[in-house]
């Protein structure tokens, strides 16, 4: 590694239409609790790495905290196993990761829906 610069890789969110458009339950949610800002778009690797914050922020929605609540372990795990993928340049592996947490992220919102 250089002296004074360093590699970098990026995870940012890329929704055509925005978070809430996206996941209208979920950003409502978490924009109601004040967890994120109305025009926020943060990607959702980003909402798993302050998971513990937005459950938190949640303590006022006790059904939407529960249902996040519910999926914390997994997305711990992919979150530290896309970590690692990307800390060992594995780009490939870590973007299967990052699908997962996608998916995990499309059963909290159709669970959000049946709120």
């Amino acid at each position: 590694m250089s002296k004074y610069m360093q590699l970098t890789v990026d995870v940012r969110p890329f929704y055509t239409k925005g978070l809430k458009a996206a996941y209208p339950k979920l950003a409502a949610a978490l924009i109601h609790a004040k967890a994120i800002k109305e025009y926020d778009d943060p990607a959702l690797y980003d909402l798993v790495a302050k998971l513990d914050k937005l459950l938190y922020a949640l303590d006022g929605n006790p059904k939407a905290k529960d249902i996040l609540l519910k999926q914390k372990d997994r997305l711990k795990a992919l979150y530290s196993e896309a970590e690692g993928y990307i800390a060992d340049r594995k780009l490939s592996e870590a973007d299967k990761a990052l699908y997962k947490i996608e998916d995990i992220f499309e059963d909290i919102e159709y669970d959000l829906a049946g709120l």
